[in-house]
């Protein structure tokens, strides 16, 4: 078996980016008999390379796919290109996969400042911008831009399950905030803070910012320390969260940390920190956890790890961010089958907007797919969970919206 994490760029030798019908059949660019062509983007380099595991992930996902007949019939052809995270490589990236190697759409690529970029190219050009890995609200607006769709929830809503966590069971916490200065950070401040309210003036005492590119946040949760909070909210990317972790465990702060799900992986942020380090960690969750040794007999589990071992063997498997790149490309199956022999970008749009409630695999049992063409987050419930020092711990009911 090739290698299914091999990244190919080949060159397109049809251009044509207009839908073709064949008798019964539709397609758009990228489709044959036998072929749909897929665009992605991954931070392969730069400053948050080690996320590039979803990418990784949904290839090999696809090549079991392939394996067991593609999608009606139809083989995915993943074309995964790096973009180091740098929104201008994200544009010249993009526009190469849809101009030159004709994709039929561009799916699953990471981050909000990297879609943010393509998305006015992407609408106007009408090609679906499909299940990126981001939540800002930006980024599902079909009113604007019915093209971008997530397969996430909305960063709003997870900011105000902390915030009504707080209100409900700490209505007296004096709070910090430590975020990245970009929209992703800022998005889940603001929704933080609208949902605390009027309490925003008297609970949120201090805030510190950092640039992603900065080499340490050391000084930052110094001087948040220094404010007297008794509770930090942290909204910070995998290397300053695990920064943050190890540096508020040394200098002896003790503050209910909470930490938002982007940074929450158990090998990419909490073993780097220390597992003793981030003991009492509150966070969010809408996916089973493959690392959980409670869940090692879950049937769905047990087929992840079957799948990974085969697929994807220079992988780690314990990593969660493999598992939502899986289940990124289980929602990406799901629709094309929905599409059936009309592999159009409008109809592909159409399915999309239409999931009604699909149950994949690794997502937590009552969570479930759910769009609407006046609403694209997917994923409208999260589960409030607790590191216990080797492993997330869900508690309480099921946060929805």
């Amino acid at each position: 078996m090739r290698n299914p994490l091999l990244l190919t760029v080949v060159l397109a030798s049809a251009l044509t980016t207009h839908t073709i019908a064949f008798a019964d059949k539709t397609y758009g660019p990228g489709v044959t008999d036998t072929e749909i062509k897929l665009g992605q983007t991954m931070p392969y380099s730069g400053p948050v390379s080690a996320n590039s595991a979803l990418g990784k992930a949904m290839l090999a996902y696809f090549a079991k796919v392939n394996d067991d007949g593609g999608v009606n019939g139809r083989k995915l052809r993943l074309l995964s290109l790096d973009d180091a995270f740098s929104p201008p490589k994200t544009v010249e990236q993009t526009r190469k996969l849809i101009e030159d190697d004709n994709v039929l759409l561009m799916f699953g690529t990471l981050g909000t400042a990297t879609n943010l970029s393509v998305q006015k190219y992407l609408n106007a050009r009408q090609v679906p911008q499909l299940f990126i890995v981001t939540g800002n609200p930006k980024l599902a607006n079909p009113a604007h831009f019915p093209w971008t769709m997530p397969l996430h929830y909305s960063y709003d809503f997870e900011a105000s399950v902390y915030a009504k966590y707080l209100l409900q069971t700490k209505p007296n916490a004096t709070i910090a905030i430590l975020y990245q200065n970009d929209d992703f950070g800022k998005s889940l401040v603001a929704s933080f803070k609208r949902t605390l309210g009027e309490r925003t003036a008297t609970m949120v005492i201090a805030e510190a910012s950092y640039e992603i590119a900065d080499p340490k946040v050391d000084q930052q949760v110094i001087s948040l320390q220094a404010s007297g909070a008794d509770t930090l909210v942290n909204f910070s990317t995998v290397k300053a969260a695990a920064q943050a972790i190890r540096k508020i465990y040394d200098i002896g702060w003790k503050p209910l940390h909470i930490i938002g799900y982007p940074a929450s992986s158990i090998e990419q942020t909490l073993r780097p920190a220390g597992f003793e380090k981030a003991v009492g960690l509150v966070s969010t969750a809408f996916m089973k956890d493959v690392h959980d040794p409670a869940l090692v007999n879950d049937r769905d589990v047990r087929d992840y790890r079957a799948w990974f071992k085969k697929y994807y063997p220079d992988g780690n498997i314990d990593d969660q961010v493999n598992a939502q790149g899986y289940l990124t490309g289980q929602a990406l199956v799901h629709v094309l089958k929905q599409c059936g022999d009309d592999l159009s970008r409008e109809n592909v749009k159409q399915k999309a907007s239409h999931l009604d409630g699909v149950q994949l695999p690794l997502l937590l049992p009552g969570i479930k797919l759910v769009t609407s063409p006046t609403e694209y987050f997917p994923i409208r419930q999260l589960q409030l969970v607790r590191f216990d020092g080797s492993r997330w711990v869900p508690f309480g009911e099921l946060a929805g919206q």
